[in-house]
């Protein structure tokens, strides 16, 4: 029987949580029943939780050979998001297999800009945007002329976080004075550069592409339903929409069955989500944020290359729709990283 490791990262003491305003209580726990979907599926199971500290440990753990392959859902080490990528990497020059993304892709994915880059180069429709990088750039008037020139409205979000974090009402600015009060608001509490991105009006929607190269398949559809936002809130997936579920955004942003798409818009939902999929290099899972506008085009708003797996999370959710239960969805992504591998260790 096969064995997998999990391994997952634990840099969520209470020091962490103050300083970044993120709940991550769960986080233990959702990866404690991805583990128990890869047993259910018929593999032996570890879980091995990472801090960063500890990494040479962890190392010594991971190459010593009795697995066959590193289900790798760790989102940061030492409280910094940017070091997402340094387990894949670790991974790839220790030649361990493992699920998912490589450090390229998810460096890529992390910096949005560079990813709008990639998607504009591959000429994959994505929001025109504006980076603010620093508290002195928006106070000097360095970019005054570039706001003023802005086709409002505009919607601000950090460069480099996930989660909804640092996201409100206010982020939807209509006018350069709000998005120069907002950026800078955000740029001072959380140090890092601010995109400011073109609003698009309309549906949003989620779509899971599973597999590798031009072997790729796209979950059911699933669209936010903004049905019960109150009247004058904007349809944003707010921080507050995500981790408080007694704020109004909360019940104001269902994921839902997508419903009332016609085969063609449909189709090119599917294929705009696969070509950024490939384009970015993601591997075996992955998702897909887009919205559609009043034409018909969707826009990509975001690209999650290791995306949320827990139970009830959106990529679970349409695998249950395609009829695939807990356990097949962990298993079929161990199957595909497996296969990945094992071509690639068959080139010459």
């Amino acid at each position: 029987m096969k064995r997998v490791r999990l391994i997952y990262n634990t840099d969520y003491d209470e020091e962490l949580i103050a300083s970044s305003g993120v709940d991550v209580s769960a986080v233990e726990e959702a990866a404690r029943a991805v583990c128990k979907g890869i047993s259910d599926f018929g593999l032996q199971t570890e879980i091995i939780g990472i801090h960063g500290r500890d990494i040479s440990e962890v190392l010594t753990t991971l190459q010593d050979g009795k697995a066959d392959l590193v289900f790798n859902i760790v989102e940061s080490l030492c409280g910094d998001t940017r070091n997402e990528l340094v387990m894949p990497a670790l991974l790839e020059l220790l030649g361990v297999p493992y699920t998912g993304p490589d450090a390229l892709a998810i460096g890529l994915c992390l910096h949005k800009v560079k990813c709008k880059h990639v998607l504009t180069g591959c000429d994959i429709p994505t929001p025109a945007h504006l980076l603010l990088s620093s508290p002195s750039e928006v106070i000097s008037g360095a970019l005054d002329s570039k706001m003023e020139s802005l086709a409002y409205p505009f919607f601000l979000k950090l460069a480099r976080e996930d989660a909804s974090i640092g996201i409100e009402a206010s982020n939807l600015v209509s006018s350069p004075s709000e998005l120069k009060k907002r950026g800078l608001e955000l740029l001072e509490q959380y140090g890092q550069p601010v995109l400011c991105e073109r609003y698009i009006e309309g549906r949003e929607v989620n779509v899971t592409v599973l597999g590798n190269g031009a072997d790729l398949a796209v979950l059911p559809l699933y669209e936010i339903d903004f049905g019960e936002m109150p009247e004058g809130r904007p349809h944003i997936i707010s921080y507050a929409a995500k981790w408080d579920e007694e704020h109004v955004d909360y019940g104001g942003t269902k994921p839902v069955p997508m419903r009332d798409v016609s085969p063609k818009l449909a189709a090119t939902i599917a294929d705009t989500a696969k070509r950024s999929f490939s384009a970015l290099g993601l591997r075996d899972f992955g998702r897909v944020d887009l919205r559609i506008d009043r034409e018909g085009t969707p826009w990509v708003i975001d690209v999650n290359p290791n995306c949320d797996l827990s139970p009830g999370a959106g990529v679970a959710n349409a695998a249950a729709m395609a009829g695939m239960d807990y356990p097949q969805l962990v298993g079929r992504i161990c199957e595909l990283a497996w296969s990945r591998h094992e071509r690639s260790a068959a080139k010459p």
